[in-house]
C-alpha cells in the first residue's frame, strides 16, 4: 500500500513540475511569438487563474500525500521535503491570493503595453510585480524538482 502512496506522490510532483515547465517554457513563449504584446498578454491573462489554481492544488495534494507516505518521519530527507512543501504552499498562496490579484488590478491601469511608455509609473510597477512573479514561479519549479529528487531517499 505504501508503494501506491509513493506512486501518487511521484505523480503529483511530476504534474507540478511538468505543468510549470510546459506553461513557462513552451506555452507562454509560443503565445508571445504568435501574437502582439497586448493580445498575448490578454491570452496568458486568461490562462493564469487556472494555472495558479493548478499549481496551488498540486502543492496542497503533495503536502497531504507526503504525510501519508512519511507518517511524520523525522529523518533529514523528510524534514527537508517538509520545509520545501511548506515553502511551496506559502509561495503559491501568496501568488494566488495577493500577487496575481495586485498585478491584474495594476494591468487595468495600462491601456496598451505596445503604445504606453515602458517608463510610465504603472508599467514600472507592473514590471516589478511581473519580475517577482517570474522568480517565485521558477522557485516553485525548482522546489518541485528537488522534491522529486529527494523522493527515492524517503523510500529507504
Amino acid at each position: 500500500m505504501k508503494l501506491t502512496w509513493f506512486s501518487l506522490y511521484d505523480l503529483i510532483l511530476s504534474l507540478w513540475v511538468g505543468g510549470i515547465a510546459i506553461f513557462t517554457f513552451i506555452v507562454t513563449p509560443a503565445i508571445f511569438k504568435s501574437f502582439g504584446r497586448d493580445e498575448a498578454g490578454a491570452i496568458v491573462g486568461k490562462l493564469f487563474p487556472g494555472y495558479f489554481t493548478y499549481v496551488l492544488v498540486l502543492s496542497v495534494l503533495a503536502f497531504i500525500v507526503f504525510f501519508t507516505v512519511t507518517g511524520g518521519a523525522s529523518d533529514s530527507t523528510s524534514q527537508l521535503s517538509f520545509f520545501l512543501l511548506i515553502a511551496a504552499l506559502v509561495v503559491n498562496i501568496y501568488v494566488s491570493l495577493k500577487l496575481y490579484p495586485d498585478a491584474v488590478k495594476l494591468k487595468r491601469e495600462i491601456t496598451s503595453f505596445e503604445r504606453e511608455s515602458p517608463d510610465s509609473p504603472a508599467r514600472t510597477r507592473f514590471t516589478r510585480l511581473h519580475a517577482v512573479s517570474a522568480v517565485l514561479n521558477l522557485a516553485v519549479l525548482a522546489d518541485g524538482v528537488i522534491l522529486l529528487l529527494l523522493e527515492p531517499a524517503m523510500k529507504k
